[in-house]
């Protein structure tokens, strides 16, 4: 099931090397901020969940940006038949409205 959800993106990190065994790596990792489950009434506020995005490069159309920013965030929900998951496609960060310049 695929969807998109408006969230605000508190961080990013870029990560790309090879592991000691030779194993490569090179991914991006978003952070949202989440809330946190309030029903049994023991929880109150934010977290952040941890989000992979594509790979090293994909931290270089973030970066310049102020953070933490709002984006518009493609994700789809995914299964292997016993447990469930989040697994995010895309973000488009939201336009910040500017202020009218005084006339």
């Amino acid at each position: 099931m695929r969807f998109t959800s408006n969230v605000k993106v508190t961080g990013m990190k870029a990560s790309k090397g090879q592991m000691e065994n030779g194993t490569s790596f090179d991914s991006t990792k978003a952070y949202t901020e989440t809330p946190l489950d309030d029903s049994k009434g023991t929880a109150k506020g934010f977290a952040v969940a941890e989000f992979t995005l594509g790979t090293s490069a994909e931290f270089d159309k973030y970066k310049h940006l102020p953070f933490p920013f709002e984006a518009a965030a493609d994700l789809e929900l995914v299964t292997n038949g016993k447990t469930q998951k989040t697994v995010m496609h895309s973000l488009k960060p939201v336009e910040m409205s500017r202020p009218a310049k005084a006339g």
